[in-house]
C-alpha cells in the first residue's frame, strides 16, 4: 500500500490569502464566520443558527472562499446529488484537483461513482446487520465486564458507593479499543496509535491550523503502523479484514484496492465510535429523568443513541466540490468550488426538528445525517450502533443512576465534535 507521509499538508493556505482572492457571489448571503476557529470548533451551535437563518438555503464564507449549506434540506440535497457535488475532490478543504492529498485517497469517503462503487458494495456486504450478529455475545459480555469492572474500582469509590470515573478514558474509548480491532483482524501491538491517527485523519479535513501542525512532528510513525495493519499477510485468517482480501480473492474489488479499504476501517471504526458513546453518555447524564425512562424501558436504547447523534453529531462536518455550476436557490455555485456541509447544524433545524435543542426519548430521530446519506453514508454504522447497544444494555442493568461529576471538557478537531474528559458519578443498581 502506498501511503504519502505527513510532510505535505493538507490546505496551506490562509483565511486572509482566501478571502482575497475570493468573490463576492451576487444572490448570496455572505457570512464572516470562521468554522474552524477553535471556540466556534468547542460550541458551533450559535454559528449555526447564524447560516441557518441566513437568507438563503447557501451562503459564502469568505474567510476560505467556499460555500456553506447549513439547513437540513439543503444538506440533504448535496449528500444525494453526488453527480454535481463531488467526493473525489476531497471531503476537506484541500481540493484534490489542484492539490497533493496528504495520503493516498480513500476508496469510500474520496471516489465517486465508478471507483466507489465495489470497494462500497464489498464492505457493505462484510459490515451488514446481518454479518454483525456473529459478534452480539462476545461484544454484550466485553461490555458487561468492562461496566463490572469499573463499578468494582475500588479507586473509584465514594462512601456512598457510588464511583467515580472518566468515561471518555475509561468507557468509549477503553470500549471500542477492546472490540473493533480484535473484529478487523488486528494481531500485533500498537493499538495506542489508532486513536491519535483518527484524530488526525480529521482535523486534515480542515485548514493547516494549529489541529495539524501540532501533530506533524508524530503523525509519520503513526501512519506507517497503520500501513503495516493493512496487507493480507498481517492480518489474521478471521475478521472484517480477512473478508475484504477475500473480496479481492474473488475478484469484486483489486487487490491494490483491499489494503486502502482496510485502511478505511483504521480511519474511522475507532474514534467516530468514542465520539458517539460519550455524546449518549453527557446526554444521559444532563437528563436523568430520560435515563431513569430508559432503565424502565430498555427496548429504548436504540433510540436513545440514534438521539444523541442527532443532538451531538460526532462527524460535524464533510466538503463536496462541484462538477459544473448548480445552482441552489438563487445562488449559481461555480465549477470546481467547494461547499460545506455542516451535518451538526441540520441535525438541530427547527424546519425538520420540533425542539432540536433537546434531546427527547419521545421524538423520532430517524432521518438524521449524521452518518451521512445517499451513496456516502456512512458503512460502518451498523458496527457503531451495535458497540453503543452493548454498552448501554450493560449500564442500565448495573447502573441506577448517571450524573456529572465535574464539568467536562470539550476535545479540539476540525471535524468532529465530542468530548476530552467526561467525569461522571455512577450509582451502581
Amino acid at each position: 500500500m502506498t501511503t504519502n507521509t505527513a510532510t505535505h499538508c493538507p490546505y496551506t493556505s490562509t483565511p486572509e490569502a482566501a478571502a482575497s482572492r475570493g468573490l463576492n457571489p451576487l444572490n448570496t448571503p455572505v457570512l464572516d464566520v470562521d468554522p474552524f476557529d477553535e471556540s466556534v470548533l468547542a460550541n458551533p451551535h450559535e454559528m449555526h443558527e447564524k447560516l441557518r437563518e441566513a437568507d438563503g438555503d447557501i451562503v459564502y464564507l469568505p474567510a476560505y472562499d467556499i460555500y456553506a449549506v447549513a439547513r437540513y434540506d439543503a444538506v440533504c440535497d448535496t449528500l444525494e446529488n453526488w453527480q454535481h457535488f463531488s467526493s473525489s475532490a476531497g471531503v476537506g478543504l484541500a481540493n484534490f484537483k489542484t492539490e497533493e492529498p496528504w495520503r493516498t485517497p480513500s476508496l469510500l469517503l474520496e471516489a465517486d461513482a465508478p471507483h466507489h462503487d465495489a470497494p462500497r458494495a464489498a464492505l457493505e456486504k462484510i459490515l451488514g446487520a446481518r454479518k454483525l450478529r456473529r459478534f452480539q455475545t462476545e461484544w454484550s459480555n466485553t461490555a458487561e465486564q468492562l461496566i463490572d469492572t469499573l463499578l468494582l474500582e475500588p479507586n473509584n469509590k465514594n462512601s456512598d458507593g457510588s464511583v467515580t470515573l472518566d468515561a471518555v478514558n475509561e468507557i468509549s474509548e477503553v470500549y471500542p479499543l477492546s472490540v473493533f480491532p480484535d473484529a478487523v483482524g488486528l494481531q500485533q501491538g500498537g493499538l495506542d496509535n489508532l486513536l491519535p491517527y483518527g484524530n488526525f485523519a480529521f482535523n486534515a479535513f480542515g485548514p493547516r491550523n494549529r489541529l495539524v501542525t501540532d501533530e506533524l512532528e508524530s503523525i509519520g510513525s503513526v501512519m506507517e503502523w497503520v500501513g503495516e495493519q493493512c496487507p493480507r499477510e498481517a492480518l489474521k485468517d478471521s475478521g472484517f479484514g480477512a473478508d475484504i482480501w477475500q473480496a479481492a480473492d474473488q475478484r469484486n474489488i483489486t487487490e491494490d484496492q483491499a489494503p486502502l479499504i482496510v485502511r478505511s476501517l483504521l480511519t474511522a471504526g475507532v474514534d467516530t465510535t468514542v465520539y458517539g458513546i460519550s455524546a449518549v453518555l453527557y446526554h444521559l447524564a444532563a437528563n436523568p429523568d430520560q435515563y431513569e425512562r430508559l432503565r424502565e424501558e430498555p427496548r429504548l436504547i436504540r433510540r436513545v443513541f440514534e438521539e444523541a447523534l442527532r443532538l451531538e453529531s460526532p462527524v460535524q462536518t464533510f466538503f463536496r466540490t462541484t462538477t459544473q455550476p448548480v445552482q441552489v436557490g438563487d445562488t449559481a455555485v461555480p465549477e470546481n468550488q467547494k461547499v460545506l456541509m455542516f451535518l451538526g447544524s441540520a441535525n438541530r433545524d427547527p424546519r425538520r426538528w420540533t425542539n432540536p435543542d433537546t434531546f427527547d426519548l419521545d421524538r423520532d430521530p430517524s432521518g438524521h445525517v449524521a452518518f451521512g446519506r445517499g451513496v456516502h453514508q456512512c458503512v460502518g454504522q451498523h458496527v457503531a450502533r451495535l458497540e453503543a447497544s452493548c454498552v448501554l444494555e450493560a449500564m442500565v442493568e448495573r447502573v441506577a443512576k448517571i450524573e456529572f461529576a465535574a464539568p467536562p471538557k470539550r476535545k479540539i478537531n476540525n471535524t468532529l465534535l465530542g468530548w476530552q474528559t467526561l467525569p461522571l458519578r455512577l450509582t451502581p443498581a
